[in-house]
C-alpha cells in the first residue's frame, strides 16, 4: 500500500482498504466491518457446497438487497482459503515441530494439508524450499495429496505446480520442490533432506516406525523444520508417541465440522448407522479409540510380528469367508497365509472385497490363488453351502478346494489362533489395517459395531489349516 501512495495512484484494492480504514478510526471497528461484509457474502452462498471442481453450472449470486455490493462476489470468495478455512485448519501459533490433525472422514484434513504446503511453496518470487509428501503408497500420494479433490494441484488455482511423474515430484514456478514418498519404501527417505514435510494417514502406514524415523533424519533444512501429520486416528504406537511429544500441536476435527462441504444427508445417514459406536467415534468424531479390554489381540503385539522379508514357504493357502448377503456393506473375507520351513505361519495378504457379487468375490479368490501360487483354497460353507464351491469352480474348474463348516462360535474358534500369536508363531508380511482393526475390536460378543468379522474369520480359517490339527475347527494341541 505504501508503494501505491508513493506513486500517487492507488489500485482499486488499495483504495477499498483505505476507505474502510478511514471510515473506522478504531482498528477493531474496521475489522468488524470487514467481518460483516464477509457474512453478507456467506448469506449469498459464498461458502455453500458447490460440488466437484469444474462443475458445468456455477452458482448464481444473490443480488436482492445487496446494499454493499458484495454479494455478487460470492462465487469468487468461495475460492478464498483465507475466508473459508476454519480455525482448526490453520497452522497453530507458537513454537512447534509437528502439527498433528486428527479428524474423521471428510473433515477437511487433506484440504488443510494441501493449502499449507502450497502456501509455503508458492511464497516469494524465488524459493529453494524442499518439501516431503509421504503417504501409505505412491498411488495414495498422487490420488489424494496431489490430484485428489482437495489435493495440491486442485487447490493451487493459477499457481499450479508441474507434476513430474517420472521424478515423483511437484515443481513450483519459483523453484520450490515437493517430493513424494511411500511408507512401503522407508529407505527412499535415506539421503534427501527437507525444510518441511506433510505425512498423510500415518495411522495406516505399512512400515510406520521405519518411515517416520527416516523422515525425521531428513527434516534438517532451514531454521525451523516442521511437519504436518493428517490422519484418521488409530491407536498405533507412532501416533501415540506423537501425541505425547511436547513439541506436537494436536488439533481434533470431526466430520460434522465440514458439513457444508459434504453431500446433503451424508452426516445424518452415517450418524444413524454408526452414531455412538466405536467405529463412529473413530471415523466420524476423530477420537483415538484404544483397544478393547476383552479383545483377543492387542495392536502392540501385532506391531512386533510385522516382518519385511518373507522367507521361503513350503505351503500357502487362501481362506475364504463368503458374505451372508449382497450389498454395499457386504464383505467377503479373503486372507492368504503361508507356512515357513521352521513352522512359523506368515500372513501374506488381506485380499478381502466389499460390496461384491458372488461372481466378483469368486474372481477375487481365484486372483489371490494365482497371484501367490497357492496350494489350496479353504472355504467356509456355512453361509452358502455348495454354492460357494460352485461359484469358485465356475471361474476355474481345477481349483483345489477344501470345504470347512463352523460348528462353534466365532470367539471359541478364534481363541486358539490368538494363542499362536502370543507364542510368536505367526508373522505379518506388512500392515493390514482393516484386518488389524477387526482383530483388536473382536471380543466375546463380536465386533463392537455389530458387523460380521469377515476378514478375521478368513484369517482364522487360514491359520487353522496351516497350524492347527485337523484342517477344520481350531483346537488346542494336546499337552
Amino acid at each position: 500500500m505504501r508503494e501505491g501512495i508513493n506513486r500517487n495512484r492507488l489500485t482499486p484494492a488499495e483504495a477499498e482498504i483505505i476507505s474502510v480504514l478511514q471510515q473506522h478510526e478504531d482498528k477493531m471497528a474496521a475489522i468488524g466491518e470487514l467481518r460483516l461484509r464477509k457474512n453478507s457474502a456467506i448469506s449469498a452462498g459464498a461458502f455453500c457446497h458447490q460440488g466437484p471442481l469444474g462443475a458445468s453450472k456455477p452458482p448464481e449470486p444473490v443480488m436482492e438487497n445487496d446494499r454493499d455490493g458484495w454479494k455478487c462476489h460470492a462465487p469468487r470468495l468461495q475460492r478464498g482459503w483465507f475466508l473459508t478455512a476454519r480455525s482448526e485448519q490453520r497452522p497453530p501459533a507458537g513454537d512447534w515441530r509437528t502439527w498433528l490433525v486428527m479428524g474423521g472422514r471428510g473433515s477437511g484434513k487433506t484440504r488443510a494439508g494441501a493449502e499449507w504446503v502450497h502456501a509455503l511453496a508458492s511464497a516469494g518470487e524465488r524459493s529453494d524450499l524442499r518439501i516431503a509428501l509421504v503417504a501409505e503408497t505412491l498411488g495414495d500420494a498422487r490420488e489424494v495429496m496431489i490430484d485428489g479433490v482437495s489435493g495440491i494441484c486442485r487447490i493451487a488455482r493459477k499457481n499450479c505446480p508441474d507434476f513430474e511423474i517420472s521424478r515423483r515430484r511437484l515443481v513450483w514456478r519459483n523453484g520450490a520442490v515437493a517430493q513424494i514418498f511411500s511408507s512401503e519404501d522407508p529407505e527412499a527417505l535415506r539421503g534427501p533432506q527437507f525444510h518441511y514435510a506433510w505425512c498423510d494417514e500415518i495411522g495406516k502406514w505399512k512400515h510406520a516406525e521405519e518411515t517416520f524415523d527416516m523422515l525425521q533424519f531428513g527434516l534438517r533444512l532451514g531454521r525451523d523444520p516442521r511437519q504436518l501429520v493428517t490422519t484418521t486416528p488409530r491407536p498405533v504406537p507412532v501416533l501415540k508417541r506423537l501425541i505425547a511429544d511436547p513439541s506436537t500441536r494436536l488439533v481434533r476435527i470431526a466430520t460434522g465440522d465440514n458439513r457444508q462441504n459434504l453431500a446433503p444427508g451424508f452426516i445424518e445417514a452415517l450418524e444413524r448407522r454408526y452414531g455412538g459406536t466405536r467405529l463412529g467415534r473413530q471415523e466420524l468424531a476423530g477420537e483415538l479409540i484404544e483397544d478393547r479390554e476383552d479383545a483377543l489381540w492387542r495392536r502392540s503385539e501385532i506391531e512386533t510380528c510385522v516382518i519385511r522379508v518373507v522367507p521361503a514357504l513350503r505351503r500357502i493357502v487362501v481362506a475364504v469367508d463368503p458374505p451372508s448377503g449382497i450389498g454395499q456393506n457386504s464383505c467377503c473375507g479373503i486372507v492368504v497365509a503361508g507356512l515357513e520351513q521352521e513352522g512359523r505361519a506368515v500372513v501374506l495378504a488381506d485380499c478381502s472385497v466389499e460390496g461384491a457379487t458372488p461372481a466378483q468375490w469368486a474372481q477375487g479368490v481365484v486372483k489371490a490363488y494365482r497371484r501367490f501360487a497357492a496350494d489350496r483354497i479353504v472355504a467356509e460353507v456355512n453361509q452358502g453351502g455348495e454354492m460357494v464351491t460352485a461359484m469358485l469352480r465356475s471361474v476355474d474348474v481345477a481349483l483345489p478346494i477344501t470345504m470347512v463348516r463352523a460348528t462353534r462360535g466365532k470367539f471359541l474358534r478364534a481363541e486358539p489362533v490368538a494363542a499362536l500369536y502370543e507364542q510368536g508363531r505367526v508373522a505379518h508380511a506388512g500392515r493390514f489395517v482393516e484386518l488389524e482393526d477387526q482383530m483388536c475390536d473382536f471380543g466375546p460378543d463380536g465386533l463392537s459395531s455389530g458387523r460380521s468379522p469377515d476378514r478375521l474369520d478368513a484369517l482364522v480359517w487360514a491359520l487353522t489349516a496351516l497350524m492347527l490339527e485337523g484342517q477344520g475347527e481350531p483346537r488346542v494341541r494336546g499337552i
